[in-house]
C-alpha cells in the first residue's frame, strides 16, 4: 500500500501509469533501478523517491530514461516518452538509432571501439530495448538488397587482401576466447575480445573481396556472437543486444542462414532471461523461420528447445510440451556430436532446456532433477555453465520445498563459484541465498550459505569458431 501522503499529487500522468502498471511505489523504484543497472548505471531509488516524483520532483536524466523504458516494457508501449510520465525530455538520452541500418562493418567497428574504451556512448546507448526488436521484418530472413548479389559483383582483390589465412586466424582466436569464457565466465577477458574484434577483424572486413569474403564475414560473425554472449553473461545487456544484431547482419553479409538463425535464437535467450516473454517467442520463431526446417538436426533441436521454453513462458503449456518432445526426437535422429560447430546441442543441453521449460510451467521438483542431470554431465572445462546450471538446480529444489537438497547441490560446486566472473551466476546466487534465509537453522543450509558468501568474481556489467554449443542453454 502506498505511504500516507502529506503533499498532493502533482504529476497525475505518472500516477496514472503507475496504476496501469499495477506497481506499488517500491516496485516502481525497483524496476527503474533494475533497468538502469543494465547499462552499468547504479541508482538506488526507493518508494520515497517515487513519492517525490509524484509531488513534482523530476529525477536526473539517467533515471528518466530508465523509467521510460521500464514503463514501455510493462505496458507494451514502445511509443512512451518522458512527456507521458509528466516529465520534460532531458535531452541527454541516446539519439534515435536503428542498429539494423547503416554499414554493418562501420557499426561493428564503432561498437567494438566504444566497448573497448568504455565510452558512455555504448554503455548508455539505451538499455536493452524492445524498440530494437519491434520490427520483426528484420528478423524473418535476409531482406533488402541481396548481400550475395553484391558479392557476385565484386572482383578478387590484389594478393595483399585478406585471405584464407586470416579466416583461420580469426577462428582460432575465437576458439581460444570461447575456452576462457567457458572456464571463467563472460566478464573475464571480455575487453580482449572487443579489442581483437575492433582492431584486428573489422579492418579485414573493410578490405574483403572475392571468394574469401563470405568466409571472412562468417568468421567475424562467430566472434561477434561470442562478444554478445560474453557481454550478456557480464550483465551488459544493452551492449550484448547490439553485438547480437551485428552478428545477424554479418551473417547476412556471409549469406549464411545458419549463422542468422543461431544469433536470433540467442537473442531469444537474452529476451527470456530479462523477462520479455513475447519478444523471446517472436525471436525463437524467427530463428526457426530462418532455416525453414532445413539444417543440421542438432541446430534444429537447439532452436526447437528454445521455442518450447518461450511457449511455456507465454502460457501455452501444450505447445511447450509438444515442442519439447519434438526437440528430443530431433536430437535422437542427429548424428554423433561435433566437438565444435553451430548447434552443437548435446543431451545435457536438452536436460537444461527441459529444466528451464518446466520451471516456466511451475514444475520445480522435476525441473530440479533435469538441471542436476545437465550439471553432472558437463565437461570439466565448462566451469561457468556447470555453476550456472547448478545454481538453477539449487533454486529449483528450494522452490520445490527441499532446502537441504538445494544446500547439498550448492556445496558440490562451491569452489568453482569463486572462479566464475559472471553476472548471471551472481544473480542466481543472490536469489538462492535470499530464498534459503528462513531455513538457516538447518546446519546444512547454514554451511552452504557460508560457502556461497564470497560469491563470483563479478556480479555486474564490466567496464573492462563456432560457439552454439548450448552455452548454459
Amino acid at each position: 500500500m502506498p505511504p500516507r501522503r502529506t503533499r498532493p499529487v502533482v504529476n497525475r500522468a505518472l500516477a496514472a501509469l503507475i496504476e496501469q502498471a499495477g506497481w506499488t511505489h517500491a516496485a516502481t523504484a525497483q524496476q527503474v533501478n533494475a533497468v538502469a543497472a543494465e547499462t552499468g548505471e547504479r541508482i538506488h531509488y526507493d518508494r520515497s523517491a517515487v513519492g517525490h516524483w509524484l509531488t513534482g520532483t523530476v529525477p536526473r536524466p539517467e533515471a528518466v530514461h530508465a523509467a521510460v523504458e521500464a514503463f514501455r516494457r510493462r505496458l507494451g508501449r514502445p511509443d512512451l516518452g518522458p512527456a507521458h510520465l509528466g516529465w520534460p525530455d532531458p535531452g541527454a538520452g541516446p539519439p534515435a538509432d536503428d542498429p539494423w541500418r547503416g554499414d554493418p562493418v562501420a557499426r561493428l567497428a564503432t561498437l567494438g571501439e566504444d566497448d573497448l574504451l568504455n565510452r558512455r556512448t555504448v554503455l548508455t546507448a539505451g538499455t536493452f530495448t524492445l524498440a530494437a526488436l519491434s520490427s520483426l521484418s528484420n528478423l524473418s530472413g535476409i531482406s533488402g538488397t541481396s548481400a550475395r548479389s553484391a558479392r557476385r559483383a565484386r572482383v578478387p582483390g590484389p594478393s595483399g587482401r585478406p585471405g584464407a589465412g586470416d579466416v583461420a586466424r580469426i577462428r582460432a582466436a575465437t576458439v581460444a576466447f570461447a575456452d576462457l569464457d567457458d572456464r571463467f565466465g563472460g566478464a573475464h577477458a571480455r575487453v580482449a575480445v572487443a579489442a581483437y574484434l575492433a582492431r584486428e577483424v573489422t579492418p579485414l572486413l573493410r578490405e574483403a573481396s572475392g571468394r574469401t569474403r563470405p568466409d571472412l564475414f562468417a568468421a567475424a560473425a562467430d566472434l561477434g556472437y561470442l562478444a554478445a554472449y560474453m557481454a550478456m553473461d557480464a550483465g551488459a545487456n544493452a551492449l550484448a543486444q547490439r553485438y547480437y544484431i551485428s552478428t545477424v547482419r554479418l551473417a547476412d553479409e556471409a549469406g549464411d542462414l545458419l549463422l542468422r538463425a543461431t544469433a536470433l535464437r540467442s537473442m531469444a535467450v537474452q529476451a527470456a532471461e530479462l523477462g520479455h516473454d513475447g519478444e523471446a517467442l517472436a525471436l525463437a520463431d524467427a530463428a526457426a523461420s530462418a532455416l525453414g526446417g532445413h539444417g543440421p538436426r542438432r541446430t534444429l533441436a537447439w532452436i526447437t528447445g528454445m521455442r518450447a521454453e518461450a511457449h511455456a513462458a507465454a502460457g501455452t503449456r501444450w505447445d511447450a510440451l509438444n515442442l519439447l518432445r519434438r526437440t528430443e526426437n530431433q536430437l535422437e535422429r542427429a548424428g554423433s556430436p561435433q566437438e565444435a560447430g553451430w548447434g552443437n546441442y548435446r543431451h545435457e543441453s536438452l536436460e537444461h532446456q527441459i529444466g528451464l521449460t518446466l520451471t516456466q510451467l511451475g514444475d520445480h521438483a522435476t525441473a530440479a532433477r533435469h538441471f542436476t542431470a545437465s550439471m553432472n554431465a558437463r565437461r570439466p572445462v565448462e566451469t561457468r555453465t556447470r555453476v550456472l546450471i547448478g545454481l538453477r538446480a539449487a533454486n529449483a529444489y528450494l522452490r520445490a520445498g527441499d532446502p537441504e537438497r538445494a544446500a547439498v547441490t550448492a556445496l558440490g560446486f562451491g569452489d568453482d563459484v569463486r572462479l566464475t566472473a559472471s553476472a548471471r551466476v551472481g544473480d542466481e546466487l543472490r536469489r538462492l541465498r535470499a530464498g534459503w534465509q528462513r531455513f538457516r537453522d538447518s546446519p546444512l543450509v547454514a554451511e552452504a550459505d557460508r560457502a556461497m558468501s564470497t560469491g563470483p568474481q563479478s556480479t555486474g556489467p564490466q567496464s573492462t569458431g563456432p560457439l552454439a554449443t548450448g552455452r548454459a542453454r
